[in-house]
């Protein structure tokens, strides 16, 4: 795959976490940037306050 065969278990699992909290932390940025540039307009479409 990615030349990443030769690591041990416990260095892949750490690996892993490190991979899946970066994408998180990524999602979580994305999300907040996209609700504070669509956020009101949404609420002026659906009728919100």
């Amino acid at each position: 795959m990615l030349g990443l065969e030769i690591m041990s278990g416990s260095a892949e699992a750490m690996l892993t976490m490190g991979l899946v909290l970066v994408e998180a932390i990524a999602l979580y940025v994305g999300y907040g940037a996209l609700t504070g540039l669509i956020g009101s307009q949404v609420l002026d479409v659906v009728g919100g306050d």
